[in-house]
């Protein structure tokens, strides 16, 4: 990975208006933004079939002020959802950012749904950790593997290219740090050069890189990365290579409910509607209403880096709603008991721990008390026999620091220029996290990459348009 440095004798093999890096959602709406203004383009992807980590997650995307929220009652704002997201990272977040990602996010939801046919849905039942609305939409199965699949199917009807197996590895830039083209290279190791006018970075984060983990999130070094391989930190090296500014590095996305052995996501959904985890000792550990980022580490903290989600009938039937539930469910990962005791001597935990981890709830709920976590128990939601329990461990999904970005998604200097040419959404681009793992709101990773991608697309296209017209860029 390079930067090669661009001169008037640079020849390249082809040339395109505008590239993107990365297949996953945030290259993919950024190409259907960019193509339905008119510029010809390519979407470079690494894979022989674009995933990106968008596939392995539960394709959750928050929006606030939509048509799928009025029709069921939910009366949201874009500045509520706004206040929600620095709420939840502390106020760290660049507050442009913020603004546009809940500003747009309700017309982006509503384009894809009625220009380019994605069959979004208002997910109901509860609320995620600091979400003052029900504002997730999701496709049916709620899967990002349907997601991706649903976005793959716009790109096709709507004509973009994409080069698969085409790994970026050099981006040429000239003096005045503006792209001017890439080489890519195929599996059997022959390279290609793409000359280009703009260039969206679509290519997330750091998360599959291990030494850039220990770097800027030592806290999680030893979780398990449950993300795309690919995300080695190519826009961050590239960006930091040219000068560029970067910000948040050590924030990330963790999850505190991956089912292991068999590395399946449990959604967090589990928690909000009454249920708890514990260690090996029978005991909780931490407030589950949290947040399932900050979770991860707190997992990973207990003995054997694993605990126990603990659940009843009732959150067992709605779960099975999600595709990914049915999954570990088949798999063997969900658990089922009659009573405590047969839990206890099922999962090799201390019965009076266990015990005495029932009654303080209880007695919390009845009492009207917060627990020593700060968590509250509402009777109604207090776990009855029978009992399940899956075992998880604390993971690293994706990271949220990266290139700093303006509200045109044009990467920037250190003095807060814009590159001539340079875009960056998604992982790619500094988030709206703060600065740790504790900030992520729920659903921050998708309308970071499907918001910002489509204000990527929409602002190189408009820079590409005004060459058109004045016949240089600006």
């Amino acid at each position: 990975m390079a930067i090669v440095p661009y001169t008037h004798t640079t020849e390249f093999d082809a040339h395109l208006p505008l590239l993107i890096i990365g297949g996953g959602a945030c290259g993919l709406v950024a190409a259907l933004a960019a193509q339905e203004a008119g510029i010809e383009l390519a979407v470079l992807e690494r894979d022989a079939l674009p995933r990106g980590s968008t596939a392995m997650s539960s394709g959750f995307i928050p929006a606030a002020n939509t048509r799928f929220q009025k029709a069921l009652g939910v009366n949201d704002t874009p500045a509520e959802m706004a206040a929600d997201i620095q709420r939840k990272n502390g106020h760290e977040a660049d507050p442009a950012i913020v603004d546009v990602l809940a500003t747009r996010s309700g017309p982006v939801i509503e384009w894809l749904a009625e220009q380019h046919r994605l069959p979004f849905e208002l997910v109901e039942g509860f609320l995620y950790p600091g979400h003052t609305h029900l504002r997730m939409h999701a496709t049916p199965r709620r899967t990002g593997e349907e997601l991706m699949g649903a976005l793959l199917g716009a790109v096709e009807t709507a004509g973009v290219d994409i080069l698969t197996q085409a790994r970026v590895v050099d981006l040429h830039v000239d003096d005045a740090r503006r792209v001017r083209g890439v080489t890519l290279e195929r599996p059997d190791g022959s390279r290609e050069t793409i000359g280009c006018d703009a260039l969206i970075l679509a290519c997330n984060g750091y998360g599959g890189n291990p030494e850039l983990v220990d770097r800027h999130i030592p806290s999680l070094k030893h979780a398990l990365y449950y993300g795309h391989e690919g995300n080695q930190g190519d826009a961050l090296l590239w960006g930091q290579a040219m000068g560029v500014s970067t910000k948040d590095l050590g924030a990330c996305q963790g999850h505190g409910s991956l089912a292991t052995p068999h590395q399946t996501l449990i959604s967090w959904a589990v928690m909000m509607q009454g249920g708890i985890q514990v260690n090996v000792q029978g005991a909780r550990f931490s407030n589950e209403h949290g947040g399932y980022s900050e979770q991860a580490a707190k997992v990973l903290a207990q003995p054997d880096k694993i605990a126990w989600n603990v659940f009843d009938e009732r959150i067992h039937a709605s779960m099975l709603a999600f595709e990914d539930y049915r999954n570990a469910f088949e798999a063997g990962a969900v658990r089922r008991f009659e009573r405590l005791n047969e839990m206890a001597a099922g999962l090799n935990l201390p019965l009076a721990a266990l015990e005495n981890t029932f009654a303080a709830m209880e007695q919390h709920a009845d009492q009207k008390t917060v627990d020593t976590f700060g968590r509250r128990f509402e009777p109604s939601l207090l776990l009855a026999p029978p009992y399940y329990a899956i075992r998880v461990t604390g993971a690293l999904f994706h990271t949220q620091g990266g290139l700093e970005i303006n509200p045109q998604a044009r990467v920037l200097t250190p003095q807060g220029q814009a590159l001539p040419n340079l875009f960056a959404a998604g992982g790619a681009a500094r988030g709206v996290s703060g600065s740790s793992d504790s900030g992520y709101l729920s659903g921050n990773g998708l309308l970071s990459a499907v918001v910002l991608g489509a204000v990527a697309g929409e602002s190189a296209a408009a820079l590409l348009n005004l060459k058109l017209h004045s016949g240089v860029l600006p």
